[in-house]
């Protein structure tokens, strides 16, 4: 097959993992309302152990530590204004119909799975054994973080239609990384390990700075030691991760 045919075919699976969410709602929606402060706890696990042991190796080991830590900041304070940007904007009265933190996950998640496609992509043009690894150690750390994500869209406000619609959108950005790399990124492929810093200082962002301060909202030790828990594995299973593809992506 033609290394385009294989990629789109590659991220359209990894656009598939991204309605994982679906399976939850067979819970119902009294089963499911209990565990979504598990999965915040979780997702901000996810997000963080993303940034740490899999972006920021990679754009620090391809473009430096100094350029990349810039990168990460840029990525982070970018988003900080983001969302101060979004607050006057539609919670200036007091009232949001749904939390700034989930356009900026929508957004942070777009960048990665985008650059996830461009290193899909990449893989396939050096050949289909390279592209296959790529994409199996993608869809790894996709599953958990898709549902993080949609449970932060949820958690957010977002109805469960609609959380899974434009958990979609977002991963459809992968499609796109793909074909920019197969028509003319694969000639500036230099650009990737910005890309990675900038979403690693996003994800970071939206971690600690608005999922961390969420899970606070719930009192009691028994809560919170469940949250820490499972911030605690997620952080783990993304470690985990990391180390069985030998910290890179191909």
């Amino acid at each position: 097959m033609h290394p385009l045919s294989l990629s789109l075919a590659a991220t359209a699976l990894l656009c598939g993992v991204s309605l994982s969410g679906a399976g939850l709602l067979a819970l119902g929606d009294k089963r499911l309302k209990p565990l979504l402060f598990a999965m915040v706890a979780f997702a901000a696990g996810a997000l963080i152990a993303a940034s740490l042991f899999h972006l920021l190796p990679e754009a620090f080991d391809q473009a430096g530590p100094t350029v990349a830590g810039l990168t990460v900041v840029a990525g982070f304070v970018s988003f900080f204004f983001l969302e101060r940007l979004l607050h006057w904007r539609h919670c200036h009265k007091g009232h949001c119909d749904a939390h700034p933190y989930t356009a900026l996950s929508l957004a942070g998640g777009a960048i990665h799975n985008f650059v996830d496609g461009v290193i899909i992509a990449g893989a396939f043009l050096v050949n289909v054994h390279t592209g296959i690894t790529a994409t199996l150690v993608i869809l790894a750390h996709a599953l958990p973080q898709e549902l993080g994500d949609f449970a932060i869209l949820v958690h957010g406000g977002y109805p469960y239609r609609k959380a899974l619609l434009f958990n979609l959108l977002s991963s459809a950005s992968s499609l796109l990384g793909a074909v920019t790399c197969y028509f003319g990124l694969v000639e500036h492929l230099q650009l990737v390990p910005y890309l990675m810093a900038f979403a690693a200082g996003n994800f970071l962002y939206v971690g600690s700075s608005d999922l961390v301060p969420e899970l606070h909202k719930q009192v009691g030790l028994r809560k919170a030691l469940i949250a820490m828990a499972l911030f605690l594995l997620a952080v783990a299973v993304v470690a985990g991760i990391g180390e069985i593809s030998g910290g890179h992506h191909y």
